[in-house]
């Protein structure tokens, strides 16, 4: 007789691993016990040594549907052979041990739910909150661990007779289901407009007022979704006109597959992404049936997903609408919405009625989104059904403790702890200080389910006037540590170097703009990455800007600095009065004041963006002269290419700039006035132009790595959620011989730059 202890850590609490473990150790006559122990599962057993063997097999290969284990460690005891134990026990949690196992993400309602939920013979027909061990939310519930009902928000609704039974039954898939509940002892909807409604069915009516045109906020799992028709053309002009969101596209939800089909192109790969429990929202492309309302989306493709969870389920039960509107209810750059009376209060106005519950949403966590690059999924929000499970850093470093605080718009911040980096769910643009804060209490609610109460680095970006850089100095302040200052796109090839298992690549940095080493705004980037260092080895050509950052919300100042120096300053006066004075705020006064500036050299910052050279191209063409939401002019100027047909060339040029290889941004601008000009047709000229662009980016990533001798060559940037233009960088790489990688489950943008942080931090201090 031999005695084992075996700590297991992964993704192990609150999914079903515990009675799964007392089913197999049952079946194969093992006494011991199982229980949390803080972060971590604890086994203990007796038996022979090929019996534990057989456990452990059996184990791997017949976990839970949501669990992931990450380690397993045996440790054989000292016995005398007599036995401790006369059964096989599940015993309560401890909280004595550290570890790192975590708090799995929310999911989607599974098959076996969704039954009882569909089955008016059921104590749970119609119930908007029923989940299992197999489902349901996680993250969004909990307060602390070992994650346990008392530590969550259902510890507010205690179980009735019939679910404690279900509850305290190893054989039943709701046994320590945290969030289990029934109609009779869980949280409750209702629907509210001046005061609570008496409906006899909130669900049902509520489905009755969106039908009939009204706007809906719907609190839900992570947050609130304002909720609208999206085949009556007024409902959603009057959404975008009460949210001041005229242009950016909405996310929509529908109720199966098949609907889906009949307005969107659907791939057997996104179908599997859109069915997976994680749910996200999948960017797809319109089929030529489309027919819901051209304002939804005025891009060539639109963000789906499917229901995940009963409510939403519910709502699509009792209508016959193909889709509904599910856009995050907040006002712009602010956090999502989830407290009742806020919800109430910031949405007067917006919405007309209230579908709210009475469950507390502990961690507000936005919906993910996804999309297609030919066959490789692209993460561009990685949020619910994702958030917190963590990376795998344990090759780059296991003993540090870091916190990284990302950039400053589209932030994430991570933890990295005991070799796993835990990145945090989409927080934001931490100008707006809501958000700002909510970074703040995020990051106190993270270190504390990881239980991390200190820190040996804080990372942050190179810009010295970014929030996020301030509160490291407060935080490293805090924890008495260092401060790990990190460029911007040094980060961005750290994520996708790790996120690909490479040590050194050539990566190809192409997005908006990220404080660079000499004081510029960069954007459009060669980085020789080595791990702890890297090399500024190429670059676009350096481009004025006029006014700094008011240029990125009028791009046509943009066009005019390209411009400035290609063509006679008066004709590019007259160029601009002709054909795009609409596109200046201030009419031909601006024009004139703009080209003074270029002249004198006033008030002029300098950038190599990739983004700002595709904004200026997009509004040449008259696609979009109105930055209103981040990357606009450049998803627009995609949309009009995705159309065009590959009939035109236009030619690159590289040069040498400061001793670096740059493309040269402004003759291609130069050779779309040509063919604009000439009459060329906007969509195929598009497709010319950026096809240009990523082809020079292409041929200084290819001149680098043949100068040092690097095999790999990568993107990174919110530029490579361009489907054309990271398509033709691939082909252009890969033709010349060296393996092109991408991000696989990481973000390209701006989402995964504190991970990047985080591994730089590992690298340099290992």
């Amino acid at each position: 007789m031999r005695k084992t202890r075996i700590l297991v850590q992964g993704i192990v609490q609150g999914v079903g691993f515990r009675p799964t473990v007392y089913r197999i150790a049952k079946e194969l006559g093992l006494n011991g016990y199982v229980r949390n122990l803080g972060n971590i599962v604890e086994i203990v057993l007796e038996g022979s040594k090929a019996e534990i063997t057989e456990f452990t097999d059996n184990l791997k290969t017949n976990t839970p549907p949501i669990s992931k284990i990450t380690s397993l460690e045996i440790e054989w005891l000292d016995t005398d052979g007599e036995e401790e134990f006369n059964d096989f026990e599940i015993l309560e949690s401890s909280s004595n041990f550290s570890g790192s196992s975590v708090i799995p993400p929310d999911v989607a309602t599974c098959d076996n739910c969704l039954e009882e939920v569909k089955n008016p013979h059921d104590r749970r027909y119609g119930y908007p909150f029923t989940a299992c061990t197999d489902c349901g939310p996680r993250f969004t519930v909990i307060k602390s661990v070992p994650y346990d009902r008392e530590r969550t928000s259902m510890d507010e609704f205690p179980l009735c007779p019939d679910c404690l039974r279900e509850y305290k039954d190893p054989e039943n898939r709701r046994y320590h289901a945290e969030a289990t509940c029934c109609p009779v002892c869980g949280p409750s909807v209702f629907l509210y407009r001046d005061k609570i409604l008496d409906v006899k069915d909130p669900l049902k009516e509520t489905v009755k007022l969106i039908d009939e045109g009204n706007i809906l906020a719907v609190k839900g799992i992570g947050g609130t979704h304002l909720v609208a028709r999206t085949t009556a053309d007024d409902t959603v002009r009057e959404l975008r006109k009460r949210l001041g969101r005229f242009n950016q596209p909405f996310a929509c939800m529908s109720p199966d597959m098949e609907t889906i089909k009949t307005f969107a192109e659907v791939s057997d790969r996104e179908k599997k992404v859109l069915e997976s429990r994680n749910r996200p929202i999948v960017v797809l492309n319109k089929n030529k049936d489309y027919y819901l309302s051209p304002h939804v989306s005025d891009l060539h493709n639109l963000g789906v997903m499917l229901p995940y969870s009963a409510l939403h389920h519910m709502l699509f039960k009792y209508s016959d609408e193909p889709a509904y509107i599910m856009t995050s209810a907040n006002m712009p750059g602010e956090p999502m919405l989830t407290g009742n009376q806020e919800i109430r209060e910031r949405l007067d106005g917006v919405a007309d009625y209230f579908l709210l519950h009475d469950r507390e949403i502990v961690n507000r966590c936005d919906d993910s989104v996804v999309r297609f690059r030919g066959d490789d999924l692209a993460f561009i929000r990685r949020s619910r059904g994702f958030t917190p499970e963590p990376y795998d850093f344990s090759r780059l470093e296991s003993d540090l403790k870091v916190l990284a605080l990302g950039p400053e718009i589209d932030v994430t911040f991570s933890i990295l702890k005991e070799g796993k980096c835990y990145v945090s769910q989409h927080i934001g643009d931490t100008t707006k200080y809501e958000t700002f804060k909510y970074l703040q209490n995020a990051v106190e609610y993270l270190m504390r389910i990881t239980r991390t109460s200190s820190v040996d680095v804080v990372a942050c970006d190179l810009h010295p006037m970014f929030f996020t850089t301030k509160l490291a100095q407060e935080l490293s302040e805090r924890f008495q540590c260092d401060i790990l200052r990190v460029q911007h796109h040094y980060a961005h090839a750290a994520s996708l170097g790790v996120d690909n298992d490479v040590d050194e690549l050539i990566c190809i940095a192409a997005d908006g703009v990220g404080y660079g080493e000499d004081g510029t705004a960069w954007g459009g980037e060669i980085l020789h990455y080595q791990g702890a260092e890297y090399e500024r080895t190429a670059s676009l050509m350096p481009q004025k800007m006029v006014s700094g950052d008011i240029t990125t919300r009028y791009p046509v100042r943009m066009v005019m600095s390209m411009l400035h120096e290609h063509l006679d300053p008066e004709k590019l006066v007259n160029l601009m009065k002709k054909d795009y004075l609409s596109y200046f705020k201030h009419g031909e006064q601006e024009v004139n004041l703009v080209a003074q500036q270029l002249e004198k050299g006033f008030n002029i910052s300098e950038t190599t963006s990739t983004g700002r050279v595709l904004d200026a191209i997009s509004t040449l063409l008259h696609i979009c002269g109105e930055r209103t939401y981040e990357g606009e002019c450049a998803m627009k100027l995609e949309s009009v290419a995705y159309n065009g047909k590959d009939t035109l060339e236009i030619p690159i040029k590289i040069r040498k700039f400061d001793g670096r290889d740059v493309l040269d941004t402004s003759s291609i601008l130069l050779s779309v006035l040509d063919k604009l000009r000439a009459g060329e047709k906007v969509s195929d000229i598009a497709l010319a132009a950026q096809k240009a662009v990523s082809t020079g980016l292409a041929e200084l990533a290819i001149k680098t790595a043949d100068k040092t001798g690097v095999d790999v060559i990568g993107g990174s940037g919110g530029v490579f959620y361009n489907e054309a233009i990271s398509l033709n960088i691939q082909n252009g790489v890969e033709s010349a011989g060296y393996r092109f990688i991408q991000h696989r489950n990481s973000c390209a943008g701006d989402g995964s730059v504190s991970m990047g942080q985080a591994a730089v931090a590992a690298l340099k201090y290992k």
